[in-house]
C-alpha cells in the first residue's frame, strides 16, 4: 500500500518525517509506504484545499493500492472557502474532492474511502508547543513562562501556535526558523506524547496511520 500525505510546505513535510519516523519505519516494515509531500506551487493552503483533491482523483483511480491524505493548517481561516473550525475545513475539502470525481464522471465509493482529510489546529507549531521538553532544550532554558493555552490545540485564529512560538523565541533573543527548528524539536520528541497532548486533530491522524 502507498499512502501519500499532502501538507502545506516543505517544513511541514520535514517535520512530519522526523516526528513520525518510528511509526513510518514500522509501517514500511509492514509493506505500507507513507510519504509526505508539500503542496504544489502557489498559495500553499489554497492549492492544498482546491488543486490537491483533483490531483488525488487521478492518483486514486490509477492505483487501487493508494491512499491520499490531506492535512492543511486550520489557520488562516476562510482561505479558498469559508471555514473557521476543523470540521468546516475538512468538509470543504471532501466536497471539493466529491466535485472533482463528479466532473470526471466517477461514481465509486471505494475511491471516496481512500481519500482522508485531517488538519493541524491551528498550525504545525501546535506540535512544537506540545514538545515542551525538546523546546526547552532548543532554547537552552530549564523553564518556560507559559503564555499559551492548554491543551495546545486550544489557541485561536487571533493567536495561533506559530505566533506563540515566534514570540517565545524572541523572548529568548532567538529567531524561530521553521524549516530547521520544527524537524529538530519534533525529532527529539516522542510522537505518542505529542499525540496525547494534541488530542483534537493530531491524535486522530496518528491513530489513522497506526491502524493502516
Amino acid at each position: 500500500m502507498r499512502v501519500i500525505v499532502y501538507v502545506e510546505g516543505a517544513s511541514d513535510e520535514d517535520a512530519m518525517q522526523e516526528c513520525l519516523k518510528p511509526l513510518l519505519e514500522q509501517k514500511d516494515g509492514e509493506g505500507i509506504a507513507i510519504t509526505f509531500k508539500e503542496s504544489p506551487p502557489g498559495d500553499k493552503k489554497k492549492t492544498l484545499l482546491t488543486k490537491v483533491p483533483r490531483l488525488a482523483v487521478n492518483i486514486l483511480r490509477n492505483n487501487a493500492e493508494a491512499m491520499v491524505v490531506v492535512i492543511p493548517d486550520l489557520y488562516p481561516p476562510h482561505r479558498a472557502f469559508r471555514h473557521e473550525t476543523a470540521e468546516e475545513l475538512q468538509a470543504g475539502i471532501v466536497e471539493n474532492f466529491r466535485l472533482a470525481l463528479q466532473d470526471k464522471g466517477i461514481d465509486d465509493q471505494r475511491i471516496m474511502d481512500r481519500f482522508k482529510v485531517f488538519c493541524f489546529k491551528y498550525d504545525l507549531e501546535a506540535l512544537v508547543l506540545a514538545a515542551e521538553e525538546a523546546l526547552k532544550l532548543r532554547l537552552g532554558v530549564k523553564n518556560l513562562k507559559r503564555t499559551w493555552r492548554l491543551p495546545v490545540e486550544d489557541q485561536n485564529h487571533d493567536h495561533p501556535p506559530s505566533r506563540v512560538i515566534d514570540d517565545l523565541f524572541r523572548e529568548h533573543h532567538q529567531s524561530y526558523k521553521k524549516r530547521a527548528d520544527a524537524p529538530l524539536i519534533l525529532g527529539m520528541s516522542q510522537y505518542l506524547t505529542i499525540a496525547e497532548r494534541c488530542p483534537q486533530c493530531f491524535k486522530p491522524f496518528v491513530e489513522f496511520l497506526a491502524a493502516l
